[in-house]
This record gives structure tokens, sequence and C-alpha cells, in this order.
């Protein structure tokens, strides 16, 4: 294997504000590059190749509700490539970047959405040169949404490195990577981050830690995990509290000592298992994943297995390794590495790749099931096609079964119309950003409200899917937050208090807490903080109320009246603007009563030619409130829908006319 031999992985779980702090000296330079579509930075290694060592990251999504942005900090490059802990030092020491080129952070996170969220989507990988020893880094997601991510992904490494707060302590949403990297038996090494914090409990978060690991299961072997302590964003990190230190170098120490070299099995038979799937416009798609065994060559020919025990010969067109951000070509590659090939057209992810003399696929990647399904329809508003491109049910059809090639977590299902498709996922997050890309595609659909996907155990009974609420926020906002999850079926756990802040968690179902985020925010004046995970299934609740309020429906078509939605603002909150368009069945606003009121926005003040003998009173608008996609989501009621274009999102009636709204409501009478 000489100087490319591979070596072992990592895994980093922890929030993404902790990753953008976390830095490392690795001594690299970096330019300019892309992968695919997605832009990236392209690392040029030291010259000194070394044994590999595979370094793998997954993260916990920084959560819409928390008051703080990213944070940006590191140094220089050589104190920030930790996978997507990318923060880049401004001033451009050590020729790190050309004098043209722009600084970005968050490197990793190469997807405009990704940047814009401050998550990440999609797993990636790069690589890097610490001390003569290559370490690949694989960067998943971490929040349960896209949790067919991690499962496949983490397949693929050998240690976990968790990152946690000295102050805040083990997320819950924390549990969810570790879980996963537990039950496959990666032995962790604990970072405690943020020591400088004056409020640090170091000691204390340590032993709720050692908590967290066993209320997870964990082993003996997994239990005995060394502890480190850091401050990130200044690049330090110590073996214990009262020994300083300036470097990273200790936590790399720690991943050597406490990890073993992959083997060298370069001469047992092939073997290596896709976990991702990319494309390229040039030589079409590709699969990545690591070779287990065996040496991979450019050029010859193999035996892929699918899942569905096919086993078809194909030749291997190109091969590439990880080196820095950017794939580079190579005619052959060791065990332990991570590779991606191409020349194989239908390869699928969970597909092994073997030789013909030895055909032997790898054990089946196993996905949890989607838990939350929406209704994509083609988009019959009387805007229809006025911005988007792609706007037919085959468009729809095509984009969709696209999306099913690399997003595995995805279903998507027949309806009895052939203008609807039904999307099942694992929640709102993970389909609002298949609608969220699909919408910067140019793509125009209508989405109708989450519906939770009940299931029934051995005995025949009905179950739903139960989820863990962690809630923050300040005292006086607690009896409301506790009045707002006892009516969602919801049942306290556990309260705490501190410095003035209550820790309230609470176990509800899915289905009563769709909607709730929008109304946390709005209660606790964006002072709270809210987590959520899945917990498991328990017995159907029963009936949960939905939306309180009614909607404000237009009854005409063409551009909204100053006056008229000066008289309407009375009746309750406009979601839009003087001169906006709108169409019949379109919602204007939210009705402070609970029923829907019939509105015409379009209606002007009448002009005479009489002049009145006082001045015209000033017509004065409240701000409307401009849904995001996901809190639109969160708003509609089941006959509504969310009209989603590339340049607006709108709230309509699955019934544009009153007739049709009408007719609609016998019909789900009827049904029951």
């Amino acid at each position: 294997m000489g100087d490319d031999k591979e070596g072992l992985p990592v895994f980093f779980v922890g929030n993404l504000q902790q990753f953008h702090d976390l830095p490392a000296a690795f001594g690299v330079k970096i330019s300019g590059g892309l992968i695919g579509k997605h832009h990236r930075r392209r690392i040029h290694q030291s010259p000194a190749d070394g044994h590999p060592l595979l370094l793998a990251a997954g993260e916990l999504v920084r959560q819409v509700v928390l008051p703080a942005g990213k944070i940006q900090g590191g140094h220089q490059l050589s104190q920030s490539i930790l996978i997507d802990l990318l923060p880049v030092h401004q001033d451009r020491e050590s020729d790190v970047f050309r004098d043209n080129e722009e600084v970005v952070n968050c490197i990793m996170d190469s997807n405009d959405l990704e940047r814009e969220r401050g998550i990440t989507i999609y797993s990636k990988n790069c690589s890097v040169i610490h001390n003569g020893v290559k370490i690949n880094i694989v960067d998943t997601p971490g929040h349960a949404d896209f949790s067919s991510e991690v499962e496949r992904i983490i397949r693929t490494v050998d240690t976990v490195i968790l990152l946690v707060d000295a102050s805040e302590g083990p997320m819950p949403q924390t549990r969810f990577v570790l879980s996963k990297a537990l039950e496959i038996g990666l032995k962790p090494i604990l970072l405690i981050n943020k020591i400088d914090k004056k409020d640090q409990r170091a000691e204390e978060v340590v032993d709720e830690v050692y908590e967290l690991f066993l209320d997870l299961n964990a082993n003996d072997e997994q239990l005995d995990f060394p502890i480190l302590y850091g401050v990130a964003r200044e690049g330090r990190v110590q073996y214990d509290l009262k020994t300083p230190s300036d470097n990273i170098d200790p936590l790399f120490d720690t991943i050597l000592k406490h990890c073993d070299v992959y083997p060298d099995m370069d001469e047992e038979p092939l073997q290596m298992q896709v976990s991702a799937l990319a494309y390229d416009e040039y030589i079409g798609r590709l699969g990545i994943g690591r070779l287990y065994s065996g040496v991979l060559k450019q050029g010859q020919q193999y035996i892929r297995c699918n899942q569905s025990g096919l086993n078809a010969k194909e030749s291997l067109s190109k091969l590439f390794v990880y080196k820095g951000l950017s794939r580079t070509s190579v005619p052959e590659a060791h065990s332990g590495d991570i590779v991606v090939i191409a020349g194989m057209p239908d390869i699928s992810i969970g597909d092994t790749i073997c030789t013909a003399d030895h055909v032997e696929p790898m054990e089946h990647i196993e996905i949890e099931e989607p838990t939350l399904s929406m209704n994509f329809h083609v988009n019959s508003s009387p805007f229809a096609g006025q911005s988007g491109k792609y706007v037919t049910s085959r468009n729809l059809k095509e984009r969709l079964e696209k999306e099913l090639e690399v997003n595995v977590g995805l279903k998507v299902e027949p309806t009895d119309s052939a203008d609807c498709f039904k999307v099942s996922g694992r929640g709102e997050l993970h389909i609002s950003v298949l609608i969220e890309n699909m919408r910067r595609e140019g793509y125009e659909l209508a989405v109708s409200k989450p519906e939770v996907i009940l299931h029934k155990d051995e005995n025949g009974h009905k179950v739903e899917p139960i989820e863990e609420v962690v809630c923050l926020a300040p005292e006086e906002y607690s009896g409301t937050i506790i009045n707002k999850l006892n009516l969602r079926k919801g049942v306290m756990q556990d309260m705490s208090e501190e410095n003035g802040y209550v820790k309230i968690v609470y176990t509800a179902p899915t289905r009563g807490l769709l909607g709730f985020r929008s109304e946390f925010i709005n209660d606790t004046h964006g002072e709270g903080t809210l987590v959520r995970r899945i917990s498991g299934y328990e017995p159907y609740k029963g009936e949960i109320a939905q939306r309180m309020e009614g909607a404000m429906i237009s009854t005409e078509t063409g551009e909204a009246m100053t006056y008229a939605l000066w008289n309407l603002q009375e009746r309750g909150q406009l979601f839009i603007s003087p001169q906006t368009p709108v169409y019949e069945g379109m919602i204007i606003g939210q009705s402070s009563k609970n029923i829907d009121l019939d509105v015409n926005p379009l209606k002007n003040k009448k002009l005479t030619a009489i002049r009145s003998s006082g001045r015209d009173e000033a017509m004065l608008l409240t701000p409307p409130k401009i849904f995001s996609l996901e809190e639109a989501l969160e708003w509609i009621n089941d006959d509504e829908l969310v009209e989603v274009t590339p340049d607006a999102i709108r709230i309509r009636k699955k019934g544009l006319t009153a007739l049709d709204r009408r007719n609609l409501y016998r019909q789900k009478m009827n049904a029951q």
C-alpha cells in the first residue's frame, strides 16, 4: 500500500455553533474549486503523505428559535479545517487565499441552502494531512430529519468525538447521532468546549454525559472514554482544566492513541459499499463509499450487487479519492479509503462492489421509516406558470424520481389523481428542504398540510410517533408554554429553573407539535429555545384541535388596495401589503375569530366631486406577516394549500370559489 495506506475514521457529534468554533492545525493551503454544482474549497496537501486516518463529523441543527446566529470564529486556516467547523480568519495569512478570492465561512456547507439555514443537509467528504497522517473527513447532518444520511455515512467511520458545551451540557438532539454511533460499536472521545465561559460547569457536564451514555446502553469499553477540555474559537484543547494549552495537538494525539489504524486488508477479496451518490455533468452518476477490503483499480470490470439480489458486471471508468475538498483521479485505491467511482449508471445506495471470483454482498443498510407525509399537487392557481419553468405533472414526477435516487429516506407514492403525489419523509424539515430546492430550480407546486404517518402495533392498535420536547425560556413565559403543550396532548417529564430561565421537558405526539414552533417564538418573544427529537411510538392520543383562528379569503382577482387593507386589518392579521397581486381563493390574512371571512382586498375609496371639509384620515397599515416555507406549512389547515413558486410563497384554499369550498366540505362530511 505504500504511503497511501488507509487509517481510521473519527465521527463528531455536537451542535452547529460548537462545530463552527472548533479549529484544527493541519498546515494546508486552500484555493477555489467546484464539485459539480456545489461550491467548495480545494486543499493542497503537504508533501508528507502517511498512514491515513478517517475522521467523520456529524452535527445537530441549530434550532430556528435560537436568538443568536452562527458564531464566526477561528484564526488561520491552520486552526480551522475540522469538518464543518470551518470559520476562516479574515486576514489572509500564509497566502491561504488568493488576493482576488472571496473568503467564506463554513466551507463544507457547500449548498446555498445550508449556508442560509446554518445547518448541514447533505453529507460531504474531504481529507487533510496532519503530521504525516492522512485524515479523511466525513461531514454528515445531525438532525433527526436527515437520519437517512447519518445511518448510511456513519458506517464508514470508526470513532466518535462528542463535542459538548461546558455550560449547556449535552443537548437532546445530541442523543440522535450519538445513539447511532454507539449502536455500531464506535468508541467515543469527549471534548468539553467553551471552558472559558463564566458559567462553565465542566465537571457537572461530564457527569451528565456519563448519564447520557448509560441511557443509550453504552458498553464498558465505550464508557471508558478519554476526556478533553478546550476553547475551540481560540484553537486550544487541553487534557484537564488545570493544564493550559495553546494549540489543538492534544485532540489529535488522543485520536491517534485511542484509535487503532485500519488493518491492511489489500490481499482480502474486494468489498466496497456505496453510502452516498453524486452526479457529474461529464461522467454521470457517481457512487461514494468506503473500500473495506481489497484494491480497487480504474478500468477494470467488477460485479455490482444491488439490494434486490441482482448482480451486474460493469466497468469502472473513473476512480477518485479525496485530497482536500477536491476529488483526485487515481489509478487504484487501497482498503480503508473513501473512494468515488464512475461508470456504473444504475449504481444505488447500499450496492456492493465485488470481484467476479468472490461475490459477497454486504449487509443491507437499514433506514428508519418516514414519520410525516405531504401531498405535492400541480399548481392550479390563476397565477400558475407566471414565474416557474417546470409546472406540469410530468415535470413534478421526474423531479421526485430523481430525488429518490439520492435521498433514500424519502418515499413517493402515486394518488388517485395524476396531478398529485404523496411524499413521505422523516419530518417537516426533511420535506421542506426538498420543496425549497425545487422552488429554486424553477418548479411550481402546491403542498398540503403535513400529516403524521400512523402505524399499528402487533395487537392491531393504532400508534403514532412521540417526540421529546425541551423548552428553555424566561420564567414568566412558563405558564403559557405549559398550557399550550397540555392542549397538544403533551405530558410533562421534568421542569427546572436556573438564572431566571426555566427548562421544561415534555413528551407530545408529533401531530400536536405541528405549528407549535411559530407559536412558541411568539409566546416567548424570541427569547426561548425549542429542541425536538422523536423518542418512539405510543398509542394514538385522540383528536387534537387545529388552528383556532380562521382565514381571510380573497373574493376577487387583481392588486390589493391600501384602502381595503386598512379596513380589513381591524378583523385580523394581514399577510400581504398594498399592490400585492391576489386571486379568488387566496388567503390574505388571519381572522381574529374562529371563522373564515370572504373579503374583497381590491375595494378602493370612491371618488366624488364634493370635497370634505376636513382632511382625509391617514391610512397607516400594520406591517404584514411574511411567512417562510416552514411557517406556512405549519399554519395551514386540512382544506388549505401552500402555493410554492420561484418568486413567491402564497397560501390558498383547496377550493378557490365559495361554491367549490362548500362542495369539498359536503364531501368531507359525507365521507365521515
